[in-house]
């Protein structure tokens, strides 16, 4: 055992660190998942007006599924600039702000007059929104130790579950209350409506975050200096043998490994969350609505258990590549499930393996962040992270468009052989997680 992975140990084992990492979790982490909370809705409640704006405004399934896709094009653009603009001001400001603009561009969806303007602001949202997620990973990288970190991640992560949960229903309530005011679509009501709670989300991010432990007066100056020795040891490992500065992680492999590791999963994540409210309702023979919503928000529920325990569970690197391995193929498995579920007109196995689905790629988000976070530090993290994410995310934008082509090439009168392709992807990541044992890094013995 080397001197450096016992001190980290003597220190993770400490009261006062464990006392710190506790506190900050209860600070940081409501305000945090609040924000994704909202972000996630602000992006996906795009599929409960699909129809509404094609028969209102007339989008086309070929204009929906651009607009729904470009927003991760302004975001991959925007990516890595947010992160080191948000290096340099802080979390405080710089979070909030994202939330804020993005706030009053998705408020601007009640106002969509044609194809065009629907692109546009699905594009707006993208840029405005860019920087979110990775700026809160990187954030909690400078917060909380690797061996709690995809624990960390995990709660984070909850906002995807809760955001459906409770956004699916309070979607599909808000067309119908909607629907009831003389003037109004129920769809620009929840466009409306939706796009406020992110802009009164980011006013409060700016009281309720802190920009580091040592600006933290939750902490004792004990548990302050606890944090800050056991992160500055990590660092010190990262800067030793990782990436330094921004070139150096935007050339690094191991972080275009995870790019494209991450770009897998989220073809997985948003072929099926962009269409989950068409395809309930076409396994289910129901209107998109409020009963749809409830419907949609099973899978969801269920989603929360997996991310929490597994991510729990992830506290070593031989548990973090297996969980990871196994739940890439068991997304990919019930993608396929879903689509054969509904290609022969079984609603109950399609809303299982839907479930099963969902449960699987919420669970694996957090143990793919766990690897890039161990190596990277300062602004290579700023880039490196900004870069995975970026470029990840570019699976947003081919997944609704691939869903499409194949379904239009291949006629399939269910749309059952655009659900197949995407479930294809998720066995590549898979691969790829299970090779990671060939990965050498000295950050690895401060886990293990």
């Amino acid at each position: 055992m080397s001197e450096t992975t016992a001190t980290s140990k003597e220190l993770l084992a400490r009261p006062v660190l464990k006392s710190a990492i506790s506190k900050a979790a209860r600070r940081l982490m409501p305000m945090l998942v609040i924000l994704y909370i909202v972000s996630f809705l602000d992006r996906t409640n795009v599929g409960f007006a699909e129809a509404a704006l094609g028969a209102d405004k007339g989008v086309s399934a070929g204009a929906f599924a651009l607009g729904a896709g470009i927003f991760f094009i302004g975001y991959a653009i925007f990516e890595i600039p947010s992160n080191l603009l948000l290096k340099k001001v802080g979390a405080k400001i710089w979070l909030a702000r994202i939330a804020i603009t993005w706030g009053i561009v998705s408020a601007c969806f009640a106002f969509v007059q044609g194809e065009t303007s629907f692109v546009i602001l699905r594009f707006l949202l993208g840029v405005t929104e860019a920087g979110l997620f990775p700026g809160v990973i990187m954030y909690l990288a400078e917060w909380f130790p690797n061996k709690v970190r995809v624990q960390m991640f995990a709660i984070f992560y909850l906002a995807q579950p809760f955001s459906q949960m409770i956004g699916n229903p309070l979607s599909g309530w808000l067309i119908n209350i909607g629907d009831q005011v003389p003037g109004l679509r129920g769809w620009q009501v929840m466009f409306f409506v939706e796009g406020l709670l992110a802009v009164l989300a980011g006013i409060a991010a700016f009281f309720f975050l802190i920009n580091g432990p040592e600006k933290a007066k939750f902490l004792s100056k004990d548990e302050k200096y606890a944090l800050k020795e056991v992160m500055a040891l990590e660092d010190t490992v990262k800067d030793e043998h990782g990436p330094r500065g921004i070139l150096a992680a935007m050339r690094n492999g191991r972080v275009w490994y995870f790019t494209i590791i991450y770009f897998c999963l989220q073809i997985a994540v948003y072929g099926v969350t962009f269409f989950l409210p068409q395809q309930v309702s076409s396994l289910t023979g129901q209107k998109v609505g409020l009963a749809v919503g409830l419907l949609i928000a099973v899978p969801w529920f269920f989603g929360i258990f997996s991310c929490y325990f597994i991510g729990k569970a992830a506290n070593t690197v031989a548990k973090r590549r297996t969980f990871g391995t196994i739940l890439f193929i068991s997304t990919g498995l019930c993608i396929f499930g879903s689509a054969w579920a509904g290609t022969n007109h079984q609603p109950v196995l399609g809303m299982i393996f839907i479930t099963l689905a969902v449960c699987s790629f919420l669970a694996v988000g957090p143990v793919v962040w766990a690897y890039p976070t161990a190596f990277l530090a300062g602004s290579a993290a700023a880039a490196g992270i900004g870069l995975i994410n970026s470029l990840g995310n570019l699976g947003g934008f081919v997944a609704p468009i691939l869903r499409t082509a194949v379904n239009e090439a291949t006629q399939s009168p269910t749309g059952s052989m655009g659900v197949y392709a995407l479930g294809v992807l998720p066995f590549v990541a898979a691969a790829m997680m299970f090779a990671t044992k060939r990965f050498k890094n000295k950050a690895d013995d401060l886990l293990d």
